[in-house]
């Protein structure tokens, strides 16, 4: 049980370059992410320039900091991220690429499907479990707030 896989499919009331645009906007997560409930605490990018391929980015988690990558990047369609978490000897623990499609459903609607995949090492497999409950509750809270932070826009909140 070292892969961990799960999908999610939302609609978002947005047009799909804004959807794409917050999900790629790495520093202003803590403007739309849940601020309870959430192992995310923040989120920075560490490389210069706008967000594409190979951006770099940090995550400090309340399970631990971690760093990451942008691995794949199709404006305004898809974008999926890399993250490691590597024992103090460079093994690595775990590891993570949360993706996402977006599929345009009209001129403000768009239909996000999120994927997970996370791939556990050595003795963390016997946490695998756990990972799992974790990465499910965390991947549907972010997915969730995506939504919300739309739907409040378009009712004027």
């Amino acid at each position: 049980m070292g892969v961990i896989e799960f999908d999610l499919v939302r609609v978002v009331a947005g047009p799909i370059e804004e959807v794409f645009d917050r999900l790629v906007g790495i520093d202003g997560y803590g403007e739309w992410m849940p601020k309870r409930g959430s192992l995310l605490r923040r989120t920075r990018q560490t490389s210069p320039g706008p967000v594409g391929l190979g951006t770099t980015y940090f995550d400090e988690t309340s399970a631990g900091d971690v760093p990451g990558e942008v691995v794949e990047f199709e404006r305004p369609t898809a974008i999926t991220f890399h993250w490691w978490d590597a024992s103090s000897h460079g093994d690595l623990k775990v590891e993570g690429w949360p993706g996402y499609r977006l599929q345009a459903l009209g001129p403000r609607s768009t239909r996000v499907h999120h994927h997970a995949r996370l791939q556990v090492y050595g003795l963390s497999r016997l946490a695998a479990p756990i990972y799992r409950l974790m990465a499910r509750r965390e991947r549907t809270l972010v997915v969730e707030a995506l939504q919300v932070s739309f739907n409040r826009r378009a009712a004027g909140l």
